[in-house]
């Protein structure tokens, strides 16, 4: 009976110690905490830089009954764009403004000295909007605004020369791809067309001035690479920790 008594009540304390035991808070460390990665978006302002190739026609006629002199032009260009996406959805609007130095250059002298004629740009920017479509990381976009434009002739008729230096405003419109290689960084290929117009510049001579009839338009296709930047994006989900 003693020892019947005695194992009853080693059990009873065993099972209370065991109990008391679960109770006690634990002391297992919690879960480490993985933020979760961030949203890739197109939304945000971007800062970038380009390099590519220009080429185009320089065209003119000088007065009436005079042969037109139309020559080609070519040369490297680069420089520097900014702008801003929003995506909705799929869709990414934005607007890009950007510079480029030049080294575009064209002449027709198969009339000289008589009549010849040449063209340089040193410099050209625009401002153009962009709407483009996105999966994931690629975006396919077309692009289209005002382009400016510093453009240089020389004139020489019968030996006398003439140079204008003129401030150009025309269009341009084109399309590109661009890939996000992570979340800020972007690679780019574009090209575009831009047109300045038609004008009139006047060449003098001891006989008069003469008339040239301009036109300028010009291809280009670049490559070029881009920092977005999340201070405009949308911030990534929050999630609750327990």
């Amino acid at each position: 009976m003693f020892k019947k008594t005695l194992f009853t009540a080693a059990a009873v304390v065993a099972l209370s110690t065991t109990a008391f035991a679960a109770d006690l808070p634990s002391r297992k460390a919690p879960p480490v905490y993985v933020p979760p990665p961030p949203v890739f978006t197109w939304t945000g302002v971007y800062i970038g830089a380009q390099i590519g190739y220009q080429w185009g026609t320089s065209g003119t006629d000088a007065g009436p009954g005079i042969l037109p002199l139309q020559y080609n032009a070519n040369g490297v260009t680069g420089g520097a764009h900014v702008g801003y996406n929003y995506q909705i959805s799929q869709f990414v609007v934005g607007l890009e403004g950007d510079v480029n130095g030049l080294g575009y250059t064209g002449s027709q002298n198969a009339f000289a000295p008589l009549l010849s004629t040449s063209t340089r740009q040193n410099i050209d920017g625009s401002i153009r909007g962009r709407v483009g479509v996105a999966w994931d990381r690629a975006l396919v976009y077309a692009t289209g605004g005002v382009a400016f434009a510093d453009i240089h002739n020389s004139y020489n008729v019968l030996g006398f020369g003439t140079s204008f230096d003129s401030g150009r405003v025309g269009w341009t419109v084109g399309g590109g791809v661009e890939y996000a290689i992570d979340n800020n960084w972007l690679l780019r290929a574009e090209y575009r067309y831009t047109d300045y117009g038609s004008y009139t510049q006047f060449a003098g001579t001891p006989a008069g001035g003469v008339a040239f009839h301009n036109h300028e338009y010009d291809n280009k296709v670049q490559v070029g690479f881009s920092y977005k930047f999340d201070t405009f994006a949308p911030l990534a989900p929050v999630v609750a920790k327990y």
